[in-house]
């Protein structure tokens, strides 16, 4: 896998917009991909598996972005990107401490890295969410937010249990309310809302190649707006 790590220039328009509107930024973000992979089902072997978060460095306050993909990115194309006032879509190397790197490019590879009983730190910005039942009438199978502190950590919990590890300690960071659209041809343009939570905290490995998978696949839904990218670090680093 590939990790990608941007910083973003909150003087340039585009930039500026796609803070605000993380599917316009994963329709950025999917032109450093084949073309002709990018809708294929994650679940096949030769997607891409673009997974990506927006945050703010807690360190220096700068504005990035994390891009985990199954193929390697070229982000050639943002090299000269400027709006009509001649800012740079991504920040300039002159505002940014020496000698580093922006796009910035690591391939790893998990697999060689996990063992069962494994502490690690992780983040993971999710869209907690569930399905309604047969009570719910015409509405069984639509999917809704889940926002009471404790149904989104046992929402956690089970995914965990399904992915191979074991929550050990856990903050929780509810962002609100995210709203976006999907642009489409037609003048109908969906508006969306979805409930964004931070989880940071410990967990423990109980099966190396399951969180393999789990990593791989992101965790819960609205991947396209920024959620699901689990990010895992040795105990003594911040994930920030």
């Amino acid at each position: 896998m590939y990790l990608s790590r941007l910083i973003l220039n909150p003087r340039n328009a585009q930039a500026r917009k796609e803070i605000a509107l993380p599917y316009q930024l994963h329709r950025t973000l999917l032109n450093a991909f084949p073309s002709g992979r990018v809708e294929k089902p994650r679940g096949d072997a030769d997607s891409l598996g673009v997974l990506f978060r927006l945050e703010q460095s807690e360190r220096d306050g700068s504005i990035r972005v994390l891009v985990q993909s199954k193929v390697t990115p070229n982000w050639s194309f943002l090299q000269d990107k400027q709006d009509a006032r001649g800012q740079p879509y991504l920040l300039p190397p002159a505002l940014l401490p020496s000698d580093l790197p922006n796009p910035a490019v690591t391939e790893f590879r998990l697999e060689d890295k996990l063992h069962a009983g494994q502490i690690l730190a992780f983040r993971l910005r999710a869209n907690p969410t569930r399905r309604l039942g047969k009570a719910a009438g015409k509405d069984q199978g639509r999917r809704v937010g889940i926002y009471d502190e404790a149904d989104q950590i046992r929402w956690l919990e089970r995914k965990a249990e399904a992915g191979g590890f074991r929550i050990l300690s856990l903050t929780v960071r509810r962002d609100g309310k995210l709203k976006d659209y999907i642009p489409r041809q037609d003048d109908a343009q969906p508006k969306l809302e979805l409930n964004s939570v931070q989880f940071d905290g410990l967990l423990q490995v109980l099966d190396p190649q399951l969180l393999v998978a789990t990593v791989e696949n992101g965790v819960g839904s609205a991947k396209g707006f920024g959620f699901g990218l689990l990010s895992l670090a040795r105990p003594e680093f911040s994930v920030d």
